[in-house]
């Protein structure tokens, strides 16, 4: 323990699943976590979780993150307290799956908001103190971003944007001594899947539970396969890793890439 001691490390989206599968693990390599989501309740809960692990008490700043003022609030609490980040995890969004013509326009701008426009509001705004740090920027994206889904169209748009911004800003990172990657998780076995399960159902015709043995037979992690590499990618040793996207799916992603 304790290869990231004395080292803060900001996880938007930290309260379950994959940020938070990430904020622990961070947490006991000595970490001091700053967890960002909107629920209390899970905060406190992901907070206690930390503390167990004989980790320093995260700081917890709940607000929505699909507006300006909660990522600013959040940037302020981090700069007044610590006056420094080393590590940015963008692990919010929940997109919406479902048939296209059954979508409306506030499922997608919901699915920019919270996903897209908060990662990019968290890099602008702690860039100066990434910048300072010489730090990384993981960016946890998904595997939409490179291959299209006729029932998850929110989240592969989404998911491509993001994929997109972040090229751009590792190229900025290489100008400013910040390390900006992305990982592509495949299905995984979060709260959130068993919604993106029924709405895959209802769009296809098919029940939840075929949906689910479909996510099985294709390759279903968990979020601490994410988590790890997520550590890797903040580590030293990923010093030379800069730009780049991995998928952690069990290859369930079809393509050459």
């Amino acid at each position: 323990m304790g290869e990231f001691k004395g080292k803060v490390a900001v996880v938007a989206g930290g309260s379950r699943g994959i940020g938070r599968a990430t904020a622990e693990a961070l947490a006991r390599e000595g970490a001091q976590i700053v967890l960002a989501a909107h629920s209390a309740d899970n905060l406190a809960a992901t907070v206690k979780k930390i503390v167990q692990l004989g980790a320093p008490e995260p700081l917890a700043v709940a607000g929505d993150l699909r507006k300006l003022d909660a990522c600013e609030a959040l940037f302020k609490r981090v700069s007044e307290r610590f006056k420094r980040c080393d590590i940015l995890i963008n692990s919010a969004g929940a997109t919406k799956a479902g048939a296209f013509a059954d979508l409306p326009d506030d499922a997608w701008h919901d699915g920019f908001a919270l996903k897209f426009f908060s990662c990019v509001r968290c890099c602008r705004l702690f860039w100066p103190l990434l910048k300072e740090a010489k730090g990384k920027v993981v960016n946890i994206d998904g595997g939409a971003a490179r291959t299209p889904d006729p029932q998850f169209m929110i989240g592969g748009s989404v998911n491509a944007a993001m994929a997109n911004f972040s090229k751009a800003l590792a190229g900025l990172g290489k100008r400013d001594g910040v390390n900006v990657n992305v990982i592509h998780p495949g299905t995984t076995e979060t709260d959130r899947v068993v919604q993106l399960f029924a709405q895959r159902a209802a769009a296809s015709g098919k029940t939840p539970d075929e949906v689910r043995a479909q996510a099985v037979k294709d390759g279903m992690g968990k979020p601490e396969d994410v988590a790890e590499l997520a550590l890797f990618l903040c580590s030293e040793r990923a010093i030379h890793i800069q730009g780049t996207a991995i998928a952690v799916d069990g290859g369930s992603t079809p393509g050459l890439y």
